[in-house]
């Protein structure tokens, strides 16, 4: 099958056989590609491995036959996007959680809009920690694992604000046990659903949280970002 012009991010590159590389690619409308770019190690490729540098938004001709597509052009789109110092490193953690959270050839539009705005918040500068937290949430929504964040998963009332909940990844936030160290404010879990950034300590309570709800979606593994994360 021939796909033209799709538009695509590289999420990760690796050399494959002599002279080539193996791509894993986000695409828009095919979901998460491998693409065989061919021959791009030679020192007088047509393409170039700069064309395919991660966080620059490209549109891409493909050859799909089977789980593999070979690539047959890759042009940039729009200005390149320099993520340096802690911005690089979160990038690169976008890139590992979509690689480890996604199936090949599953389309995914919604991931796709959420990763280039994610990219657009971290180049303009916005703060990191809130960036990412949004992302996760958008992620799991896209990919059919949304989170409950304000209903009590026990009784189905609305989320106390002024209350502490423990979250189960499986049914959402119950009333946590008093000085339980992983508890979360009822008052952040309302404004992570608002889509509201909470203070230093809501923040920091949400992304406990958000590596064990990922945990648990990548069958109890963890990502090798959260080693350099903070």
């Amino acid at each position: 099958m021939r796909i033209e012009r799709e538009p695509a991010f590289v999420l990760h590159a690796r050399p494959y056989r002599e002279t080539s590389m193996l791509v894993e690619c986000l695409t828009r409308d095919q979901g998460r590609i491998g693409v065989v770019a061919r021959g791009v190690r030679r020192e007088r490729a047509r393409l170039q491995r700069a064309q395919l540098e991660p966080f620059q938004r490209l549109e891409l001709d493909l050859l799909l036959k089977g789980e593999l597509a070979t690539l047959r052009e890759a042009e940039p789109v729009g200005p390149v996007l320099r993520l340096t110092g802690d911005a690089g490193m979160a990038g690169l953690y976008l890139n590992e959680l979509v690689v480890r959270l996604t199936g090949r050839q599953d389309p995914l539009p919604a991931l796709f809009r959420h990763y280039e705005r994610t990219l657009a918040r971290m180049a303009a500068g916005e703060p990191l920690a809130w960036t990412l937290r949004r992302f996760e949430r958008d992620m799991l929504e896209a990919l059919g694992y949304a989170l409950q964040l304000d209903m009590d998963a026990l009784d189905g009332e609305p989320v106390d604000p002024s209350r502490s909940y423990h979250y189960n990844p499986e049914a959402g936030p119950s009333p946590g046990r008093p000085g339980d160290p992983v508890a979360i404010r009822g008052h952040d879990l309302l404004a992570f659903a608002a889509d509201t950034s909470p203070d230093a300590a809501g923040l920091s309570s949400l992304r406990r949280m958000m590596r064990q709800v990922i945990s648990f979606h990548l069958g109890g593994g963890e990502l090798r970002a959260w080693r350099v994360l903070r």
